[in-house]
């Protein structure tokens, strides 16, 4: 089977991903934050043509603002519109992807 080509939500959701401080991304209260693409969907990155919405879940302990920032300054360079990032849970900081948490 052929991997998937990666899309603009997927480099959006890999540099979110990789800020510290990020432990996961968030499809919403409701499931509705997202980018719906052939077979598939990724969670917590919505892009439109007015703007890009990030939904994280932070790490206990982080500063909700620097994170945020810190998100904001990942994704400037991957899209055109503004960015607003909203901040669904706060987890341990060892919880990983999957949701399981670590020793």
């Amino acid at each position: 089977m052929t991997a998937p080509a990666e899309s603009a939500a997927d480099r959006v959701a890999a540099a979110v991903l990789a800020v510290p401080g990020v432990t996961g991304l968030h499809a919403g209260s409701w499931g509705e934050v997202g980018t719906y693409l052939p077979g598939r969907r990724v969670d917590g990155v919505r892009l439109r043509d007015v703007s890009t919405d990030v939904h994280i879940t932070v790490a206990m302990g982080s500063v909700v603002a620097d994170v945020a920032r810190a998100v904001r300054a990942a994704v400037a360079d991957l899209v055109t519109t503004p960015i607003a990032v909203v901040v669904e849970d706060v987890t341990s900081p060892t919880r990983d992807p999957g949701g399981s948490i670590g020793p």
